[in-house]
């Protein structure tokens, strides 16, 4: 009976094996920040449907659009860290400053927000926070030393 099982065979003969292991390098160096990218795109979506999933656009007509440009911002930085995440690694400290934004926007935004309103931006503010620091400290550990 002949033998068909696959053995892995050593690859440090092949002629190009620095060259592979450098390209393989390149394209997994970038995939740690890329690790956010799906709380940080869900994270974008409630920001940006939470005005009619809390039935806050009556009351606060001024943070609806508000809330979905930001949500659609913070959903097109999560779709960034996926395409690209070498090139994003400078934007990682977007989404801290649009999770700043996100907490005081319903006072600085909205008129007489209620405790719904405040709540929920806080919560997308601060986790928006904690991803973008999640995010920046990530692409600041590997980021490749000189």
């Amino acid at each position: 009976m002949a033998n068909v099982s696959h053995t892995r065979g050593d690859i440090a003969s092949h002629p190009d094996v620095s060259e592979m292991r450098a390209r393989y390098a390149r394209m997994l160096g970038g995939r740690d920040v890329a690790l956010v990218d799906g709380p940080v795109f869900l994270l974008g979506l409630y920001c940006a449907v939470s005005p009619w999933i809390l039935h806050y656009t009556t009351s606060q007509p001024a943070l609806v659009p508000h809330n979905l440009i930001v949500g659609i911002a913070i959903g097109l930085l999560a779709l960034g860290f996926t395409r690209a995440p070498e090139r994003m690694y400078g934007l990682s400290w977007a989404m801290s400053a649009l999770g700043v934004w996100m907490i005081v926007s319903p006072w600085i935004v909205g008129s007489s927000p209620d405790k719904g309103v405040i709540l929920n931006n806080v919560i997308i503010g601060g986790l928006a926070v904690l991803l973008g620091l999640v995010c920046a400290g990530t692409a600041a550990k590997s980021t490749p030393k000189p």
